[in-house]
């Protein structure tokens, strides 16, 4: 039976639940031949992109009411808001050719049933943000969200912060199925399971069950309002794709974070056409996406905690051998959990927290967020006392924003169709024992982040995407791939790893910041916005500068 501590230490800082919670001759273009910024709608009227109505093919843009967002977003009083209509299923996609992939976008190959012409229709909420310049470059830029299943539209303040509209207009639009889209296919009740479940040994048959059991719940309420097998990066890029056409924008930039890398990577081979440039920051390859590099991404992200650690004199004298406490721990939860009872915010009843090497290894991919105390909470469980992992585990999985935000029809329809049909579980395994060789055999089907994916998956039950989509991504377009040092959800090393065939590319590590160096780092914020400004030269000077975080010390 796990071993149980108690106390009633506050609770701690809740940290992000997103997988959920990389140049040369810049081009300079204008809108579709019209004035900077504005665009001709369908009756004839001009106006900003996102003012007029207009339909291109099957899509249609309409200009109306800011869409509803989980959270109060006082921005969007300032946007320019509207709602695209697509179909939710199109003919299918042709594999792109090398002769074509950077002008033409794919070709249809016929239909694959449901949907298309006079088929079901999907709404997708738009906002866009206008430019801080009252005179804004031509080409806005598109934001792509993390996840998969985040809303892009909760991400504005995000993207605001880092003034990324500084120069450009910024559109966000809700990818299919997300928190402001129509159908909403976000299953609650996956997140509260994910909850509850931290009282489950974390590898045990009995919670496999439980967790298939919440799948088939989402899959069969999904069901009832949507065809599961649209949901998927090639429909995505079609949508996008949809959106730049009838907001009569001829060239536009792309800024992926998280998952929304993985699809800007995928839509830039499908729809090329219309893209100046590309940054993406929290880097994942759709041809190598899955539980092997997410093992990969862990350990790559410890190891640079570990070594900052090691480098501050004051962190490695109080914690020494940080590295080796932190496995041989990882091994001695698996054998014999520890269970700790916490309180949360706004919960009326103590909850318990089992920390067994699974849930170890869960909180140090997100605590990389929280660097500055990751050394004294190894240290004070070596020494029996796990109440600060535990309440950051069960702070981050009960709080009300983990809870009904993410789109699981999206989550499944990607992992289902593009990532297990092309990795065996035998592969995961694989790749974590190459990560972690003294981890116990039984956490290494179960990635981080990805537990119990392949019996999800056969739960969910879509057919597989086809295998081009495993395809590495070749462009010539110009592209930032952006990675933190300290990022456990996504390698650093995939930054290197996708700018091999990006020929026009300038891959940065920042260091000592986890995934999504830009919603953490004002010179991530520089280097960004500096990028969409000159392609070819993005201003990385303030790297130079950046110092270590000074991990704290207990007493």
């Amino acid at each position: 039976m796990p071993r149980s501590t108690t106390s009633g230490r506050r609770p701690a800082r809740r940290f992000p639940a997103t997988l959920a919670g990389a140049t040369a001759g810049a081009l300079v273009v204008g809108l579709a031949a019209l004035p900077a910024r504005a665009v001709s709608g369908t009756d004839g009227t001009v106006g900003p992109i996102g003012t007029v109505a207009r339909a291109v093919g099957d899509a249609r843009y309409e200009p109306g009411p800011c869409p509803r967002t989980a959270d109060p977003i006082p921005e969007l009083a300032r946007a320019r808001c509207g709602t695209l209509t697509v179909p939710e299923k199109r003919s299918g996609a042709k594999k792109p050719e090398k002769s074509e992939e950077f002008e033409k976008p794919a070709r249809p190959e016929g239909p694959r049933g449901g949907g298309g012409h006079g088929g079901r229709t999907i709404e997708l909420a738009v906002a866009i943000m206008p430019a801080e310049r009252s005179s804004p470059a031509p080409d806005p830029i598109v934001w792509f969200a993390g996840g998969p299943g985040d809303d892009a539209v909760s991400e504005i303040p995000m993207a605001l912060a880092g003034r990324l509209n500084r120069d450009r207009d910024v559109v966000f639009m809700s990818q299919r199925s997300t928190y402001s889209a129509d159908p909403v296919l976000t299953c609650p009740n996956i997140d509260l399971f994910n909850a509850r479940a931290l009282s489950l040994v974390s590898n045990a048959r009995s919670t496999r069950r439980l967790h298939v059991e919440a799948t088939r719940e989402c899959r069969d309420g999904v069901d009832a309002k949507a065809d599961r097998s649209a949901y998927n990066d090639i429909e995505s890029s079609a949508d996008y794709d949809a959106l730049r056409r009838t907001l009569g924008v001829r060239k536009w930039n792309v800024f992926g974070i998280s998952y929304g890398t993985h699809l800007a990577l995928n839509y830039m081979r499908l729809h090329p056409k219309g893209i100046r440039s590309v940054g993406i920051d929290g880097i994942l390859p759709p041809s190598i996406a899955g539980g092997a590099n997410t093992w990969k991404a862990a350990r790559e992200g410890f190891d640079g905690i570990f070594r900052a650690c090691e480098e501050q004199p004051a962190c490695d004298s109080r914690y020494p051998n940080l590295k080796a406490t932190f496995l041989r721990l990882v091994s001695e939860l698996e054998a014999d959990p520890l269970t700790v009872t916490v309180t949360v915010p706004g919960r009326p009843e103590p909850v318990d927290v089992v920390l067994d090497g699974s849930q170890l290894v869960t909180w140090l991919t997100f605590a990389s967020h929280l660097a500055e105390g990751v050394p004294r909470s190894i240290d004070e469980l070596a020494h029996g006392n796990g109440q600060r992992i535990a309440e950051q585990l069960a702070g981050g999985k009960y709080s009300p924003a983990a809870i009904g935000r993410v789109s699981h029809g999206l989550v499944y329809g990607v992992f289902c169709s593009q990532w297990t049909p092309y990795e065996s579980r035998a592969d995961v395994v694989r790749g974590g024992r190459r990560a972690f060789p003294t981890f116990p055999e039984s956490m290494l089907p179960n990635a981080p982040q990805l537990a119990w994916l392949h019996d999800d998956c056969r739960a969910w039950d879509v057919p597989p995407a086809p295998p081009w989509i495993r395809d590495v991504t070749r462009s010539d377009i110009p592209t930032l791939a952006l990675s933190g040092g300290f990022d456990a959800q996504t390698a650093p090393s995939n930054g290197a790893y996708v700018a091999r065939t990006l020929s026009r590319s300038t891959v940065v590590t920042v260091p000592y910041v986890a995934h999504v160096v830009f919603a953490d780092s004002a010179c991530a914020q520089t280097i960004t916005t500096s990028f969409f400004e000159r392609p070819d030269s993005p201003d990385t000077g303030c790297l130079a500068g950046l110092r270590p975080p000074r991990f704290e010390t207990a007493p």
